[in-house]
């Protein structure tokens, strides 16, 4: 019992780890980007899109097209979290999910803890633990994957939005998304003061 609850605590210290990683690799990304654009290196564009989606192909390709025609442009491409508490829950089902397969796997019995009787669906989980934790890995990643579905894509130059997918339903064709670019591009260009004047 001991085992299990000590397999959990380090589990979870793993998952806050990780998700702390994530958090200061995402704001070194926002540091880098602020810095280019201050060094006036370029221009910076990001596309958020719905990695459960599969967009993360679609990313790519336009990332490809859209280094051939600007290569001044450095792409940057993220997952886009969904707002409100889905990902939250997301993240608590797969995390009660590993706690479930790592109490099946070793045999606890949960209930006894709660001092309540062992239902007879947790005996069969014990009995049959290669069964039960395949049906309880792929309903729970179902279940997170449906949560975390945004359908988004969505695409901003110098943090200027210039397409998403949320508001308009589709992605834009590369004619229409290099239109918009040309447009914005020339836009940010009459809006830059001419600093080659005499004083």
């Amino acid at each position: 019992m001991t085992n299990c609850l000590s397999l959990s605590i380090a589990f979870l210290c793993l998952c806050v780890i990780l998700s702390a990683d994530n958090f200061v690799r995402a704001n070194e990304n926002d540091a880098e980007s602020i810095t280019k654009i201050g060094q006036g290196m370029g221009h910076i564009m990001n596309i958020y899109y719905c990695y459960s989606c599969g967009y993360r192909k679609v990313f790519e390709d336009y990332a490809g097209i859209i280094h051939q025609k600007y290569p001044e442009i450095s792409v940057i491409g993220a997952n886009y979290d969904p707002p409100g508490l889905n990902m939250y829950l997301s993240r608590f089902i797969s995390l009660g999910k590993m706690l479930l397969i790592m109490c099946i796997l070793s045999g606890v019995n949960i209930f006894a803890w709660l001092n309540k009787p062992q239902p007879s669906w947790w005996s069969w989980c014990l009995e049959n633990k290669l069964y039960a934790c395949m049906m309880m890995f792929f309903l729970a990643n179902m279940i997170e994957g449906q949560l975390v579905s945004s359908g988004a894509f969505e695409i901003s130059l110098n943090n200027i939005p210039l397409w998403s997918k949320l508001e308009t339903g589709r992605i834009p064709q590369p004619p229409e998304l290099f239109q918009i670019i040309d447009n914005t591009l020339q836009f940010s260009k009459m809006d830059m003061p001419n600093n080659n004047y005499v004083q």
